[in-house]
């Protein structure tokens, strides 16, 4: 009995503890382990793309028993340990990182611990920055992550920068703008002319002498002497030559030899090797034709006003203004290379002419505007300003009628300010009603001054003068005014200089008290451009304490009058004028060449009428491009010629181009050319310009029998074609300018617009007024 009894009590026994589950942890009695996380989203928020963020996940225990916690996810979120060890009734930590990307994702992280699975899901936004770049070069801009903007401050006084004008230099920030100091640009040499072009920098060019009555004589300047003449080479030319007689120099005096067998009667050219005589004639090797240096095609049409500037050069760029058949109209800009540099359309697909262009802009002519683009960059828009100006007259009021200007009527100072003759006609556009002298600024195309309302107007032209002011002609009454600006006067006290036009207007200061460099400023027209109180006037002017007044140069653009209008430009008339001339005036070293009529002194008086009656033919001189030398000695006109003596009109193919040279101490003539190619076949006149060595170069074509026109380049010296070499193909010649030793053309050949270069064997000259607008970019403006 006993022993079934102790058999009842162990069954008993075994089956109590076979039912206690102890935990999961063998070595701890009575307790349960298990966990929780303490989130159920882990959100990254905004991550820039590149960039890994790491967030932290606390995991808690449930029991008192510790528990090994298993936690894995997929990229681009990823576990930095995978295990994670949780003690009994305390936390652990799950680390997990976010690599971002440019897109927002979820993913999700799995928990596991024996049987216990818990999943969190994770979050993040990976974020693309913007291209963060600074508006201004003391600003810093940075990307924020959270607005998705890029946000500016300005940097710290005192960091050093970069000047947008390189006429400055050591730049330091101050209150977010860069600050410069003035650069020199005087080399201390006499034989230069040095000055500062805020694109360029310091500029220098070699003095431009005295050109000498002597041909056989030139200017030159030395570094201890200053300018001074010396023997021209022997055996230069200084007069006609043929293997008859020939005029050339021996020890500075012209001699008329008769040339020996192997003389060179003849120079060389692009297409053609040099002439030498024999047997009393100028043998010379075959011609072929002219080889472009390149050839770049237009994309369309070229335009321009009917006598303007179809091609301006400027500072290595080409500019054209082009018309597509259905793509509108843009200004298009080549190196001289022929590469594109833009093609910038304007902004209503309408026509634009050309006018002038320098580093300050490339100015055009749009209906009743004017408009300037830059001539670096994207060649963007800087200004547009209406031609009626009527929120900046001088006397509140602006005449009615149509506004207009165009070529000739607008020039450019040597800083870029816009002098335009802007004439108000009737409705129908043919009745000029009245007329005003405007000056515009280089930045803003913001007027400065205004000269007075004229009754009448029509063709005009400007040539500014850079050391005195500008020359106005109005053929239709025959005067030949000017304005002047006046040179700053040092104030009594040693400080401040004032300046301004001879008219009274507002201040117009430069600092010359000794302390620092000198620097004009100039006030604007605070209405009219939109623009502070006062700006820099631009670093051509400034120059270094110490300097004579004279030597701080005139400055052109005045200031606002003291009741906030626009300053007045006075007109002065230079003697009688010239009546019956043509709209054409050319400035050189002092004399004025006026209406293709007379040569005037730039203070007055007429030297002498041009002489065209001399010779047989009977003469319509045209109205430009006439020509001046550097030295002011000689002057070129163009003219119609026909052979009827006995007054009975000319038909077109009987009529010729003539070139005639006249002396300007008295207007006589001094020879004649004709520059049509053929002697036999019609032709057109193109362009002419002043070459070095007392050369004019000239693109003419002829129209041949077959209806097609060949183009010629041609060079004329002493009254004597001395060679030409034509352009290749059957070519329509649109336009062409002189620049350097190229000679550009927009031409069309089998019906497509091209823009080609061709070498002219020598340089076109840049002083004097060397071709139509007296420089390649069209800046009316004598260069000295």
């Amino acid at each position: 009995m006993f022993r079934a009894r102790a058999r009842w009590w162990l069954l008993v026994l075994l089956v109590l503890v076979g039912g206690c589950r102890c935990g999961d942890d063998p070595n701890v009695g009575g307790a349960s382990a298990s966990f929780r996380p303490q989130q159920e989203v882990v959100d990254f928020g905004r991550v820039l793309e590149g960039t890994q963020v790491r967030r932290s996940l606390t995991l808690v225990a449930t029991g008192r028993a510790g528990v090994t916690v298993d936690a894995v996810t997929d990229a681009p979120f990823f576990v930095v340990v995978s295990q994670i060890v949780v003690g009994g009734s305390g936390t652990g930590t799950v680390d997990i990182l976010f690599s971002a990307g440019s897109t927002p994702v979820e993913g999700e992280l799995v928990l596991t611990a024996g049987r216990t699975t818990a999943k969190v899901r994770l979050t993040g936004v990976g974020v693309r920055p913007l291209p963060c770049v600074p508006t201004g070069e003391c600003l810093d801009s940075r990307f924020d992550l959270e607005s998705g903007q890029c946000i500016e401050s300005p940097l710290s006084d005192g960091a050093s920068c970069i000047p947008s004008s390189r006429c400055q230099e050591n730049g330091r920030c101050q209150a977010g703008a860069c600050v410069g100091q003035p650069r020199t640009c005087n080399d201390d040499n006499p034989c230069t002319e040095d000055s500062c072009s805020p694109a360029l920098g310091c500029v220098r060019a070699e003095v431009a002498c005295p050109s000498s009555s002597n041909p056989c004589k030139v200017g030159v300047c030395d570094r201890n002497e200053g300018c001074q003449e010396v023997d021209v080479a022997d055996f230069s030319p200084c007069g006609a030559v043929s293997c008859k007689a020939a005029q050339v120099c021996f020890s500075g005096t012209c001699r008329t030899v008769k040339p020996p067998d192997g003389f060179v009667c003849a120079p060389a050219t692009p297409c053609q090797d040099e002439g030498k005589c024999s047997a009393g004639e100028c043998m010379r090797p075959d011609a072929g034709d002219l080889k472009p240096d390149f050839s770049a095609e237009l994309g369309g049409a070229p335009v321009a006003e009917d006598g303007g500037p179809v091609l301006l050069a400027d500072d290595g760029t080409v500019y054209a203004s082009v018309c597509g058949e259905d793509g509108g109209c843009w200004l298009a800009a080549y190196t001289e290379s022929g590469l594109l540099r833009y093609a910038s359309p304007y902004e209503d697909g309408g026509v634009r002419t050309l006018l002038a262009a320098s580093d300050a802009g490339v100015v055009v002519l749009a209906p009743e505007a004017l408009e300037a683009y830059a001539p670096r960059g994207v060649g963007e828009l800087r200004w547009r300003t209406s031609l009626a100006f009527s929120d900046a007259a001088l006397d509140g009021g602006t005449p009615e009628g149509v506004p207009g200007t165009g070529t000739g009527r607008v020039a450019l100072t040597k800083e870029g300010d816009v002098l335009t003759y802007v004439t108000w006609s009737g409705d129908a556009g043919t009745e000029p009603l009245r007329s005003r002298l405007v000056l515009l600024s280089a930045d803003a195309g913001a007027p400065l001054a205004m000269g007075p309302e004229e009754d009448g107007g029509g063709a005009a032209r400007l040539a500014v003068d850079d050391t005195r002011g500008a020359y106005l002609y109005t053929p239709w009454d025959g005067r030949l005014a000017f304005t002047s600006w006046a040179l700053p006067e040092p104030g009594t006290d040693g400080g401040t200089a004032v300046a301004g036009f001879a008219s009274p207007v507002g201040p117009y200061s430069a600092d010359v008290s000794g302390s620092g460099p000198v620097l004009a400023t100039r006030q604007a027209d605070a209405h009219a451009s939109g623009f502070g109180a006062a700006r820099p006037v631009r670093p051509a002017f400034a120059t270094w304490a110490g300097a004579s007044t004279a030597e701080v140069g005139p400055m052109f653009g005045p200031a606002v009058l003291e009741d906030g209008g626009v300053a007045a430009l006075s007109l002065e008339p230079l003697g009688p004028g010239v009546p019956g001339g043509a709209s054409s005036l050319a400035l050189a070293s002092g004399r004025l060449l006026v209406g293709t009529q007379a040569f005037v002194e730039t203070d007055g008086g007429v030297l002498g009428a041009l002489d065209w009656d001399a010779g047989t033919r009977t003469l319509s001189p045209l109205a430009e491009p006439v020509l001046m030398s550097p030295g002011g000695t000689t002057g070129h006109a163009l003219a119609l010629a026909c052979d009827h003596t006995d007054g009975t009109p000319c038909v077109d193919a009987e009529l010729r181009t003539v070139l005639r040279s006249f002396s300007s101490d008295d207007g006589h003539f001094l020879s004649e050319v004709d520059v049509l190619p053929s002697p036999l076949l019609p032709g057109t006149f193109h362009e002419a310009a002043l070459l070095e060595q007392n050369t004019v170069g000239v693109l003419a074509d002829a129209a041949l029998p077959n209806g097609q026109r060949q183009a010629w380049l041609e060079w004329i010296a002493f009254g004597n074609k001395v060679n030409q070499c034509a352009l290749p193909g059957r070519v329509e010649v649109a336009g062409a300018v002189f620049a350097g030793n190229l000679l550009h053309v927009a031409l069309r050949r089998d019906g497509v617009w091209w823009l080609e270069a061709y070498p002219i064997g020598g340089r076109a000259e840049s002083r004097g007024w060397p071709q139509r607008n007296a420089s390649p970019g069209g800046t009316r403006r004598a260069v000295p």
